[in-house]
């Protein structure tokens, strides 16, 4: 399934998955939290049936640094922060009840049922061959013992994802959370582990880090913290509802300070700069 290529097509998935009636069909096995793909029917004669992901709030697994039962706000206020600041790479996703309760539903990008995939915007060469085109970020070993180089494209939607990265404070970004749709479009998803007041940045896209940022991003980014600086901003006052005051008052600080430091952030020395495992 490919993602929503117009404003109005966003609008008809996200009422779809708001109101649709979700049908579990299976467990995503690998999931650290419980996942599960569903089937989602929108009321009859509104549109096609949708595969999604369903994360039930009572299915999330407790961790030491993410107050419990926050990770499916923050998947929502992920995609919201997306679209609000037109770095929409994440797919259309609503905060919902479901059969276990109430969770985060995301709409699936791609066939969830596909054995074999192509090759991603993040992949692993030979050390040192990095591709005409793409960036390296860093080097390792798999586990035969064979050197490698992890690369990502240096494409602009892929720097998109960067800098949302940024905004985001994402925690998680591994290379298999970013995948293209049959029309070319980036998308990335699990963004769970986001929003937390202390920098956690923990990604596989540094090919940019320490770059300046382009003047689309500086003119976003100053946008977007006039919004959160707004409490009677619709975004502002969803967001509350999503995310602790503390995270909400980190992202309006972290917006601000990119937008006037003007760079991409550099891996920093308080926390692993690259998530395990990175693809």
């Amino acid at each position: 399934m490919h993602g929503p290529t117009t404003a109005a097509e966003r609008e008809a998935v996200d009422e779809a998955l708001r109101v649709g009636t979700l049908n579990v069909v299976g467990r995503i096995v690998e999931a650290s939290n419980v996942a599960l793909l569903v089937e989602v029917t929108p009321p009859e004669g509104s549109g096609p049936v949708l595969q999604a992901i369903y994360k039930p709030i009572r299915g999330e697994r407790p961790l030491w640094d993410f107050p419990e039962g926050t990770l499916a706000g923050r998947e929502v206020a992920s995609a919201l922060v997306a679209e609000a600041t037109g770095y929409a790479v994440v797919p259309p996703t609503v905060l919902r009840d479901g059969p276990l309760g109430a969770g985060s539903v995301q709409l699936w990008i791609g066939d969830p049922f596909a054995t074999e995939t192509d090759e991603g915007p993040v992949r692993i060469v030979s050390v040192g061959q990095v591709p005409d085109g793409w960036l390296g970020v860093v080097d390792g070993e798999l586990p035969d013992g064979t050197a490698v180089t992890v690369v990502h494209e240096a494409t602009a939607d892929l720097r998109d994802a960067a800098v949302l990265d940024a905004i985001l404070n994402n925690s998680d970004r591994k290379g298999s959370h970013l995948v293209r749709d049959a029309h070319a479009t980036l998308w990335g998803f699990d963004h769970g582990l986001t929003f937390h007041a202390e920098p956690k940045l923990r990604t596989v896209l540094w090919g940019w880090a320490g770059e300046p940022l382009r003047g689309s991003d500086i003119e976003r980014l100053a946008a977007f913290a006039e919004r959160l600086a707004d409490d009677e901003d619709a975004l502002t006052q969803t967001l509350t509802v999503l995310l602790p005051p503390e995270d909400l008052a980190a992202l309006g600080v972290r917006v601000r300070a990119l937008a006037v430091g003007g760079i991409h952030p550099r891996p920093g020395g308080r926390w692993p700069s690259i998530p395990w495992p990175a693809l």
